[in-house]
């Protein structure tokens, strides 16, 4: 019997651009949480008395300039080479891109897998087979999986992979491959990555993305870590996945529907903040507040946006001291009007709605708007096109989107004004 870790996507001392635009953020926490994570990382593999770690790309964080980052990973190597745990890494896209990656002398004890060809490394004393290639380049658009060995006789195979597999919403398509690419080789692991959610694709053999082992912003929610795989005699393969990031980021819907008054609203808020402190095991949480619904409280909500908003990040900083921040709110009620009735009526209102519902199903049309909205990206604040907050005003996807708030937001609000409610 022994144990590896799988993990990926460290993203060590990742730069979390743009966190200085939000007061009050723990800058320092946030940006040292890729390091405490590692540092996890490290005491899990070592109180586990693990064989050794595979790290299936993207260590660093893209063209990465301060050789502090690489001494910090090697002083953490260190620590397991103390232990005689070798890692096993291969460079992902963001590594390939990054100049200081090429010319770093890793660890003794670190091996970085060939970028020219697929490698195999033999464990013979434990019997194990590991197959990897990692990305000579950032862009790398072949199906690395495709060229990779058979299965090795006798040894426990593992193939290491940074790849997209067939696609995934958020992440470029690098290295694309089937799980029948996968499942060609009899391999009976394989660690993958590149998506920073953690995934299992198959069962039987295991083919699973490990996720990334801290989130870095809101769009990386919940619990964040690695696998720890246990591998029986019998070649029986069993899966734990170890939590390791130090910040968490958590998107708190709170559903307002129905609700008459400010201080109800507050409520629910309280309710949703707690259930997730709850869950947070003393980490620090980084969570975006969003009340949603048709409700009665919608107008004082809207009437008096900024001071309900400050209510509930005072309210989140008295719940959880310093353990709570608030990175954003969004209000997004709306009153609770019939808008099928509404546009199935014979009123300016109704052909309103009724032409906004015709932007929003036809193609063409969406196409039109897509046309209209492209003369105003190059217009748009720097923040506001790049990012974690970047809008997207080409996709039609994200037009129906933006259709639909339009429609759940501002037609209510109008609709209200209109007759006076």
């Amino acid at each position: 019997m022994f144990k590896f870790i799988h993990t990926a996507d460290i993203h060590l001392d990742s730069p979390l651009r743009g966190l200085s635009r939000y007061e009050g953020a723990p800058i320092d926490s946030i940006r040292g949480a890729t390091r405490e994570a590692l540092k996890g990382l490290v005491r899990t593999a070592m109180d586990e008395g693990v064989a050794f770690i595979v790290i299936a790309g993207d260590l660093f964080d893209g063209d990465w300039k301060d050789y502090n980052t690489g001494l910090f990973f090697a002083s953490q190597m260190s620590k397991l080479r103390e232990r005689d745990i070798p890692v096993f890494c291969l460079t992902g896209n963001h590594d390939a891109s990054s100049v200081i990656t090429k010319t770093l002398k890793m660890p003794s004890n670190v091996h970085l897998f060939s970028t020219s060809r697929p490698e195999t490394i033999l464990l013979r004393d434990i019997a194990v087979a590991l197959h990897g290639q990692g990305f000579s380049r950032p862009d790398m658009g072949e199906n690395l999986a495709a060229h990779y060995p058979p299965a090795r006789d006798g040894f426990y195979n593992i193939g290491v992979l940074h790849t997209a597999a067939n696609g995934r919403e958020g992440h470029e398509l690098y290295a694309p491959c089937k799980i029948q690419d996968l499942t060609s080789k009899g391999y009976d692991y394989w660690a993958l990555g590149h998506i920073h959610k953690r995934e299992i694709l198959l069962g039987s053999p295991w083919i699973l993305f490990s996720g990334n082992i801290q989130g870095r912003h809101i769009r990386e929610t919940g619990p964040k870590g690695c696998s720890l795989v246990t591998v029986e005699d019998d070649g029986t393969t069993n899966i734990q996945e170890v939590f390791l990031d130090v910040v968490r980021w958590v998107r708190a819907n709170v559903d307002a529907t129905g609700v008459d008054t400010g201080e109800e609203v507050m409520d629910q808020v309280r309710s949703t903040l707690e259930r997730a402190l709850a869950k947070a095991e003393g980490r620090l949480l980084a969570i975006r507040v969003c009340v949603t619904g048709a409700c009665g409280a919608h107008e004082v909500l809207n009437a008096e946006h900024e001071r309900w908003v400050n209510q509930i990040r005072a309210e989140a900083t008295d719940m959880g001291g310093g353990d709570v921040w608030i990175e954003k709110v969004l209000l997004q009620t709306y009153l609770p009007l019939d808008l099928e009735k509404l546009a199935s009526s014979e009123s300016p209102v109704g052909d309103l709605l009724r032409y906004i519902h015709k932007i929003e199903t036809d193609p063409k049309e969406l196409s039109e708007l897509a046309k209209v909205f492209s003369t105003l990206i190059s217009r748009l604040p720097i923040e506001l096109r790049y990012g974690e907050e970047a809008v997207d005003l080409e996709k039609p996807k994200a037009l129906q989107e933006m259709i639909r708030d339009a429609k759940q937001v501002l037609l209510p609000r109008m609709i209200a004004r209109s007759l006076n409610l």
